[in-house]
C-alpha cells in the first residue's frame, strides 16, 4: 500500500529536510484540499505529521487533524509528539485510527506495551528512525533525529514483538528529504528478519522504479512525501505501479 503523506506548521503543508526545522520548504497547498486529491487519485490512507505538536503538545493542531480525518475520505495515521496517553487520546478523539509514537517508543518501551495491550496492535505505529553506522548496523535516533541513541533497531524491536507490534515505519535519516532513492536492502533485511510486521519504508523515494525495487523487497507500505509534492510523479502513476510490480 502506498500511503501519501503531509507534514503540517500552523496549518501549512511543509517538507524538512532530514529532520532539520531549518531546512524547512513551504509549499502553497491547502492541507485538507491535498488530502482530497489524493483521495480522488486512489489513496486509502493518509500519513499526518502534526511538528507544532511535535514541538509541543499544547499546540497540537486538533482541528485541522478532525476536518482531515472528517472530510478528506481517508483513514489517517498520525504522530508528532506523543508523549503520554492524554496525547493518544487526543489523536484518537480526531478521527485518527493508528497513532505514530516515535521517541517514547524508545525511551518508554514499558508505556508504550502498555498502549500497545490496550488499544490493539492496529491502532499503534512505531516510528524507528535509524542511521546506518561504519558496521551496517540500524542505529535509532530520537527527538526529530537531533539524539542518536545506542540502540539498534534490532533492541528496540524486541521489546514489542511480545505485545503483538503489528506496524513499524521506518526512516533511513540519510534519505529522508534528498529525492535519491530508497535504503531498499534496509527494508529486504528487516522484512525478511520480522515477516509478521508490516513494514512502512520512508525517505529517498523519487522514481517509480523507487517503488517497484522495494515492491520486490517484500515492503509492506510505502510513505510517500516530497516525491509528490514535487511532481516526481502523480499518486496514480505510483499506484499502478505498485498493484503491477
Amino acid at each position: 500500500m502506498l500511503i501519501p503523506a503531509l507534514d503540517l506548521i500552523d496549518g501549512r503543508v511543509v517538507r524538512l529536510f532530514q529532520g532539520d526545522f531549518g531546512q524547512k520548504t513551504e509549499y502553497d497547498l491547502d492541507p485538507l484540499q491535498q488530502a482530497q486529491y489524493y483521495h480522488q487519485q486512489g489513496a486509502e490512507w493518509l500519513h499526518l505529521v502534526d511538528l507544532d505538536g511535535a514541538k509541543d503538545p499544547l499546540k497540537r493542531q486538533q482541528q485541522l487533524l478532525a476536518d482531515i480525518t472528517r472530510l478528506s475520505g481517508l483513514r489517517c495515521q498520525a504522530g508528532g509528539g506523543i508523549r503520554n496517553e492524554d496525547d493518544l487520546e487526543q489523536l484518537f478523539k480526531a478521527g485518527i485510527e493508528r497513532v505514530v509514537i516515535g521517541s517514547t517508543a524508545v525511551n518508554s518501551p514499558q508505556t508504550v506495551r502498555g498502549w500497545l495491550s490496550h488499544y490493539g496492535p492496529d491502532a499503534i505505529v512505531l516510528a524507528l528512525d535509524v542511521n546506518i553506522n561504519s558496521e551496517g548496523q540500524a542505529m535509532v535516533a530520537t527527538h526529530g533525529w537531533q539524539q542518536q541513541s545506542t540502540l539498534t533497531l534490532d533492541n528496540v524491536l524486541e521489546r514489542y514483538l511480545d505485545v503483538g507490534c503489528r506496524h513499524v515505519l521506518c526512516t533511513d535519516i540519510s534519505k529522508d528529504g534528498t529525492l535519491t532513492g530508497s535504503n531498499v536492502e534496509l527494508y529486504r533485511r528487516y522484512k525478511a528478519r520480522y515477516p509478521n510486521i508490516a513494514w512502512q519504508a520512508s525517505g529517498g523515494v523519487s522514481s517509480l522504479a523507487d517503488l517497484a525495487e522495494l515492491k520486490a523487497a517484500q515492503c509492506d507500505s510505502v510513505i510517500l512525501g516530497k516525491s509528490l509534492l514535487t511532481g516526481q510523479f502523480e499518486l496514480q502513476e505510483a499506484l499502478a505501479c505498485w498493484q503491477n510490480a
